[in-house]
């Protein structure tokens, strides 16, 4: 079943009985009605079909009590072409933000067609007609989620994001802890204007 903060539950002789010898732990996971928490957000499709959105340690609060979920929004902004990574941020904050590492070939192509000079990707990442492009790029993606999941303010990066520099797991997944704390300047500057 589906628990009323999206968590999916389940229940069985399929599921374990709990930690050996923890039953602290066992605790954590398990409820009194024998429902196993996985930690996993989720819907059903149909009625029938379980889809995974999420993990319930990922989804935030916003300071106006909104839940987001990062991985849906993430997902879809990285359709964009000109988006490599993504990672939404707002805790605790008015609105949902992002940190943005671009996709550089495709937007090296981009400065080419539209006349802007292009010497680095730590310039051209501060240029007004490239952050202009991703606004509208953000808008677009925007429009299919609800008003507060909405990003509504970005900063470009221009540090690779891979599992060698330390930002991504090998199985490709952001290291949100590692990414705030490299960046904490970044996400500071979106919230104090």
């Amino acid at each position: 079943k589906i628990a009323e903060d999206g968590e999916i539950l389940c229940k069985g002789p399929n599921v374990m009985k709990g930690y050996y010898k923890r039953d602290d732990l066992t605790k954590e996971v398990i409820d009194e009605d024998g429902w196993f928490h996985t930690g996993d957000i989720g819907v059903l499709e149909d009625g029938k079909y379980l889809k995974i959105t999420d993990r319930k340690k990922e989804i935030f609060k916003t300071s106006g009590g909104k839940y987001i979920a990062p991985l849906p929004l993430e997902s879809k902004f990285k359709e964009s072409l000109f988006i490599e990574q993504i990672m939404v941020v707002g805790e605790g904050q008015k609105f949902a933000a992002a940190l943005i590492y671009p996709s550089f070939d495709n937007l090296k192509n981009w400065c080419e067609k539209n006349g802007v000079s292009y010497s680095s990707n730590e310039e051209v990442i501060k240029d007004e007609k490239v952050l202009s492009q991703f606004d509208s790029e953000l808008e677009i993606y925007n429009a299919e989620f609800g008003n507060w999941e909405t990003i509504k303010k970005f900063e470009l990066v221009s540090d690779e994001w891979t599992p060698e520099s330390g930002l991504l797991t090998p199985t490709l997944k952001l290291k949100r802890k590692v990414i705030m704390e490299k960046y904490k300047d970044l996400v500071d500057n979106i919230y104090s204007n």
